[in-house]
């Protein structure tokens, strides 16, 4: 009897006698409408955060390494190129490059500016991402001259430079008791520049790995090796792993330590999402409470009759939960339909609204990307519907509860 069609059709009829009272239905129509908000909205902030994800590893990961291991001899990596090798086959290596970083200030004119510059070897240009960035002019030129500069766009901007000009490095010296000397200069050629936003284009500048073995005498060619990874939310595990079984004595490092409070920032804001909105949801569930409650005070003489004619308290509660499940599963239906519509197009509109309006909402200047991205991914879809069936279900469960213990003889002597 439960499985049955009867409390379908009665849990039918019920609504709609329902719709003719007046307060009855606002109940039901604002707890159909908090609830398709809740995961209209939930379903969006969650497609935005998976797109800052997305962006966070295809942009900013792909300037940084995911992993190093720095060398604690000042002489560098010994056999590095056998090392790289190696490191390369584990199935959670992606490649490894070798780098060295050289600290000094860039002086043009009268500006300058502290700076970390990394050393790439050319050779490694296929494995090496950054030069997905650049034009073949610049990938050309970085191979060829033993004294090329790649700057990030900030930089570029802070020094007045160009592409073509010489700029000058002042090295740092130390003495070996422990005191300063004039600085070593070095001249390098500006090639080309990178941006990829945010604060990032103020630091990165790279330059050949010859010339920095140069200038700090590394006896081994490199300080160091670099890691993209397979996984690289996975690059703490992964580093510590090979770290602890290197033959030589490294420093160990990845890109959570470095840019990991974007990464958290990013996870911190999805949570906040999540218990908000959730809470949300649950509050317009309260709704459907209280219109079942007054409904199943309404109903009190044909719920009697029911019971009268044979049907069971089970059935009774199924009727509850059943006209309870209507007005959620339309704001659950609709609020998800066009949380998705929403978060699949989400950036093209704001995009249109940006060149309407002439704003922009994200500034590449601050963040590490001047877009809002999006990425809608199904399972936060079947998550955000599933909490919210759960919290429906969960809502109509005491009305339903309250409608089985009335009891005929009282309800039909009033």
């Amino acid at each position: 009897m439960i499985f049955s069609s009867l409390p379908l059709t009665i849990a039918l009829r019920f609504r709609k006698s329902k719709q003719s009272q007046g307060y009855v239905s606002f109940i039901s129509l604002s707890s159909t409408f908090g609830i398709g908000l809740g995961c209209c909205v939930l379903i969006l902030l969650l497609s935005v955060m998976n797109g800052f994800e997305r962006e966070l590893e295809q942009r900013l990961l792909a300037l940084i390494p995911h992993g190093e291991l720095y060398a604690v001899s000042p002489d560098g990596i010994e056999n590095w190129q056998v090392e790289a090798t190696q490191l390369s086959e584990l199935a959670s290596v992606k490649s490894v490059q070798p780098y060295a970083t050289l600290t000094g200030m860039l002086q043009q004119a009268d500006k300058m500016k502290a700076i970390e510059l990394t050393a790439l070897d050319p050779q490694y240009a296929a494995q090496n991402r950054l030069f997905d960035y650049l034009d073949d002019t610049t990938i050309a030129q970085f191979s060829r001259d033993p004294r090329a500069l790649i700057l990030g766009k900030g930089i570029m901007q802070q020094l007045s430079l160009q592409q073509g000009d010489k700029v000058q490095l002042l090295i740092p010296s130390i003495t070996d008791d422990l005191s300063f000397k004039a600085p070593q200069s070095v001249w390098l050629n500006v090639v080309g520049q990178v941006s990829i936003g945010g604060e990032l284009d103020n630091q990165l500048g790279f330059v050949p790995l010859s010339l920095v073995a140069d200038e700090l005498s590394i006896d081994h060619g490199a300080q160091g090796l670099r890691f993209e990874l397979v996984e690289p939310f996975n690059a703490r595990a992964v580093m510590r792993e090979i770290g602890y079984s290197f033959q030589q004595a490294v420093f160990m490092s990845d890109w959570t330590r470095t840019q990991g409070h974007l990464y958290q920032d990013i996870q911190l804001v999805r949570v906040i999402i999540y218990i908000a909105l959730i809470l949300v949801i649950a509050v317009a569930c309260f709704n459907i409470i209280s219109g079942l409650v007054m409904t199943v005070e309404e109903k009190r003489s044909a719920v009697a009759i029911l019971k009268t004619m044979g049907m069971n308290n089970r059935a009774i509660k199924v009727v509850f939960v059943l006209q309870g499940l209507f007005n959620g599963v339309l704001g659950i239906f609709a609020g998800s339909l066009l949380g998705v519509i929403l978060a699949l197009n989400l950036s093209d509109w704001i995009r249109a609204l940006e060149q309407t309006l002439g704003v922009s909402l994200l500034s590449g200047d601050i963040y590490f990307v001047d877009f809002l991205p999006s990425q809608l991914e199904w399972l936060d879809v079947v998550v955000t519907v599933s909490v919210a069936l759960v919290l429906c279900v969960w809502a109509t469960l005491y009305p339903a509860a309250k409608a089985a213990k009335i009891q005929p003889a009282e309800a039909l002597s009033h």
